[in-house]
């Protein structure tokens, strides 16, 4: 491919409408034409270290011909069929039952979807359909954090506590309440003495709770670790505090492991780091490393059996004509194989170690003012004082600029860059992301 190919191609591209568009931000794309390990390559000739695995999720890396040869041996076989009551395939119920008690013990039932926003969509709605059919209808409620985000159909979209997802699709929906995040950089909440600030921002909960009635809240949804939001990772005191209020209150704990879940922070499933467990789970992006599209919930079974007990005129309406979808589902099952054959999730401890400690050395640089990461998952924020830790968006910019200039593909999230690159990633390959992320600072410093 040659330049003026690329442009022709840009051209073209004008007739696609792509995710959070803005001509002005799309104006010049990088066009891929092809993936391999890390790495990617354009039709221009430019080769990319890609730090952040497509969205998060390719954690296999690209180019992994074992998940190529599942979804063309189960297409030949049997591509689609309606997954709908009465019917079902045997990929959707294979993965099905290797997921059951996978994530967490307890969590044994699956409705797959065909990404995260589906997810949490379907999750709300199960919160509700189970407090409905638990006498409660009144329970329709869903508590989140500020800066978190949870996808883009319409409800998701209000459950995200990013301003900027919304302010255009408008009014609200009713029923989403916004609490602080347990971000130990910048608190936005209110620390009483003798807190933590895991500990304030649980309280935050609680009394998110008894201020609009625990009559009244079906669910309180939490990233472990908030992507989106700026890669915030909790204090070690803040879940379990989250978890015991949601009992005592008798609140649904969602947990949103869309970013999180099948290894990237170095456990299977992130809430296992504190221990603690939910009542329902929001998966995707990596259940296939991003070779099909595919995400789902798992349920409690005290969620399940409250399904399973209903009358016929209050069925559980619910689903997606991609629902348990038999390629997907095939190469999601090759997908588990593959991520435990090869160890990832301990890969994702290691090399994360290493990747977050290479990112501390940047520390000296005067504008970054704090990293932070869990396994695989990092994150640089900018500031433009490291006293005052006034954020510095424009700087951000220019450094994911200048790094993208030197073949090295982060994500600026607001003043701060994130990485989580494919868990496949080499020592080496590590090395060279720092390399050239401290590069990008130096021109842009």
């Amino acid at each position: 491919m040659t330049k003026q190919n690329t442009a022709a191609w840009i051209e073209k591209d004008r007739k696609q409408l792509h995710p959070t568009y803005h001509p002005k931000s799309h104006a010049n794309p990088l066009v891929i034409e092809r993936g391999e390990g890390v790495w990617l390559y354009t039709t221009d000739g430019q080769k990319i270290l890609d730090g952040m695995a497509g969205l998060w999720n390719v954690n296999v890396g690209y180019g992994h011909e074992e998940l190529a040869k599942a979804a063309y041996d189960q297409m030949r076989e049997l591509a689609f069929t309606s997954n709908f009551s009465g019917m079902t395939n045997l990929p959707s119920i294979a993965l099905a039952d290797k997921l059951a008690g996978f994530a967490y013990e307890g969590l044994n039932t699956t409705l797959f979807t065909s990404g995260g926003s589906e997810a949490n969509d379907s999750a709300f709605k199960t919160a509700r359909y189970y407090w409905k059919r638990r006498g409660r209808p009144g329970k329709y409620k869903i508590i989140a954090r500020k800066g978190a985000y949870h996808g883009i159909t319409l409800a998701a979209t209000f459950a995200t506590g990013l301003e900027k997802y919304h302010s255009m699709f408008g009014p609200a929906m009713d029923g989403f309440v916004h609490i602080p995040a347990p971000n130990p950089y910048r608190y936005e909440g209110q620390v009483k003495a003798g807190e933590t600030i895991g500990q304030a921002a649980a309280r935050e909960l609680e009394e998110a709770i008894l201020r609009e009635g625990q009559n009244s809240v079906a669910a309180f949804i939490a990233e472990p670790v908030m992507g989106v939001g700026g890669v915030i990772v909790p204090p070690a005191d803040y879940f379990p505090l989250v978890r015991a209020i949601c009992d005592q209150y008798g609140i649904l704990f969602i947990a949103d492991e869309v970013i999180t879940g099948f290894g990237r922070t170095g456990e299977w499933f992130a809430l296992n780091h504190w221990n603690v467990k939910p009542d329902m789970l929001a998966f995707a992006k990596a259940i296939t490393s991003g070779y099909a599209p595919l995400g789902g919930i798992q349920l409690s079974d005290q969620i399940r059996e409250t399904m399973e007990s209903a009358p016929e005129s209050e069925a559980y309406m619910h689903g997606y004509t991609y629902s348990g979808h038999a390629m997907a589902c095939a190469v999601g099952l090759k997908n588990l194989e593959i991520m435990e054959r090869d160890h990832y999730p301990k890969r994702a401890r290691e090399l994360g170690k290493r990747l977050l400690d290479g990112l501390k050395t940047l520390s000296e640089f005067p504008f970054v003012g704090d990293v932070r990461g869990l396994g695989l998952v990092c994150g640089v924020e900018i500031v433009s004082n490291k006293e005052t830790k006034a954020a510095d968006p424009a700087r951000t910019m220019q450094i994911f600029k200048a790094a993208q200039e030197l073949g090295l593909r982060s994500r600026p999230l607001g003043n701060t860059l994130a990485f989580s690159p494919p868990l496949s990633i080499t020592a080496d390959e590590v090395d060279e992301i720092i390399k050239r992320l401290g590069a990008a600072m130096d021109r842009a410093a």
